[in-house]
């Protein structure tokens, strides 16, 4: 990757993006404060749009947002990929509203073309009013150290609310990746951020052969046998993907709780989404049910198959769960996955209790292939908390010393009775027990023999 000779210059920003010698200018350039050039990134024929800081702040009027409307006809006459470098001060005020006019027109340009070509943002420096609002429209949203995300500026917030804070603060890495989910990225530098583009470009843009002849790996000592003690998911995660194909994840430090990783199996692209119970126990909340539906959109809308793995208690209850639209954010995963008509696997490692069994990609949600390792529990709830619903005035007139032993007596009752496991296999719900470390083949050979297929919906940032 070249070094930028102007740090500034968009030129040079989108020759340090694109594979050497690939370059070519798709408009010629005026001072309308937009560039917009073809090229290659890594070997996959793209259409690049970036704004010139160094004329008006990047501040786009009518011109500039005619360059990304025609990058975007480009983009979709080729059905190749569109990358958006951002460092925009957002509207000329010079060209009064039809610089409003004109972004719009930009906007509409990004909705039509949700979900029929990939969509990236790389946002190197302050990007404001409709500035922020383009990349929010796309599929995923880069942001380096500088980069910064916000509808009005520090100056506006003063003057309309009192409150004082800086750029970084309102709009920075910190807060788009730990309290608004806008930035699906967080790269540590420029020269990362710019090499974290290229991975995604590769990911949506060439996205390989399944191989169903994948090396097996020990997975079952990445997972504790009992279903109280917490564990971290992403080391699960990385083994099940190949070693050396490219990985990212996305929006890692928001909903931790859900995973969202997008990588290789088996040569090919795939989406991976798992429950993480080092965080609140993998339990789903309103946040992770919004982050993964949007996950199983973007994927479902270009090809790319699921791979979901499922440890869950349940929802998270609570009052602030429920005011927070834990049950309108939670339906958004359903209708995803009930929607969704790529190929999809369901690894079920430890439990999958209540709807959150039913919300992780189940059979009756249109599941490719649900597996089951030999220690998961299927259940409506644990067994000692159903029995102590059940059996509530039995345990109340038990001597305190003797209700725990009796509450694992009756669960063990319970679990015989429910069915678990084998009443899921005998009735559809779970296809197969196997063995952990052959998980890996196991994905592989289903993924590789089910037909290739993609949705036909937008992209909407849920």
């Amino acid at each position: 990757m070249a070094t930028p000779i102007n740090p500034l210059d968009p030129e040079s920003r989108i020759a340090t993006l694109l594979d050497g010698g690939s370059y070519e200018l798709l408009i010629p350039r005026t001072d309308c404060g937009m560039v917009a050039a073809t090229g290659l990134v890594k070997g996959n024929k793209v259409v690049v749009f970036a704004s010139d800081p160094t004329i008006k702040g990047g501040a786009l009027g009518i011109e500039g947002s005619q360059v990304i409307v025609q990058a975007y006809r480009a983009a979709m006459g080729g059905q190749i990929p569109v990358i958006g470098i951002w460092h925009s001060g957002g509207a000329r005020l010079s060209d009064g509203v039809a610089s409003l006019n004109a972004f719009g027109e930009v906007f509409q340009a990004m909705v039509t073309a949700s979900g029929r070509i990939p969509q990236l943002s790389l946002v190197l420096g302050p990007t404001a009013g409709g500035g922020a609002y383009g990349p929010a429209l796309t599929d995923v949203v880069v942001l380096a150290p500088e980069g910064r995300i916000f509808v009005t500026g520090p100056d506006v917030v003063k003057s309309v609310t009192g409150d004082i804070v800086d750029m970084a603060l309102l709009g920075g890495p910190e807060a788009h990746s730990k309290n608004s989910g806008v930035a699906h990225v967080i790269a540590p530098s420029e020269e990362v951020a710019f090499r974290e583009i290229q991975d995604l470009v590769s990911l949506f843009a060439n996205q390989g052969l399944m191989s169903p002849n994948v090396d097996d790996v020990p997975l079952a000592q990445l997972v504790p046998d009992s279903a109280k003690r917490i564990y971290e998911v992403h080391p699960l995660v990385d083994a099940i993907l190949d070693k050396d194909g490219e990985k990212l994840e996305l929006l890692d430090m928001w909903a931790e709780n859900m995973t969202t990783v997008i990588g290789r199996l088996g040569g090919r692209t795939v989406g991976v989404i798992a429950n993480n119970p080092q965080v609140i126990g993998g339990v789903l909340d309103s946040a992770a049910g919004e982050k993964a539906a949007r996950f199983v959109r973007t994927c479902d809308a270009f090809g790319i198959p699921l791979v979901v793995i499922a440890d869950v208690t349940g929802f998270l209850p609570g009052i602030g769960q429920e005011w927070e639209g834990a049950v309108r954010r939670g339906a958004k995963l359903l209708h995803a996955f009930a929607e969704a008509v790529v190929p999809r696997v369901t690894v079920i490692t430890r439990k999958a209790y209540g709807g959150a069994f039913v919300a992780m990609n189940s059979k009756s949600l249109g599941a490719t292939r649900v597996f089951a390792w030999p220690q998961a529990e299927v259940s409506v709830m644990g067994a000692v908390a159903a029995v102590r619903v059940l059996h509530r005035r039995l345990l109340a007139d038990l001597p305190a010393d003797q209700r725990e032993d009796m509450e694992l007596e009756l669960a063990a009752e319970h679990e015989k009775v429910s069915g678990g496991v084998a009443r899921a296999i005998e009735i559809g719900a779970v296809d197969e027990m196997i063995e952990p470390d052959k998980t890996r083949s196991a994905i592989a050979k289903v993924l590789a023999e089910t037909e290739y297929r993609r949705g036909s919906h937008g992209n909407i940032p849920l």
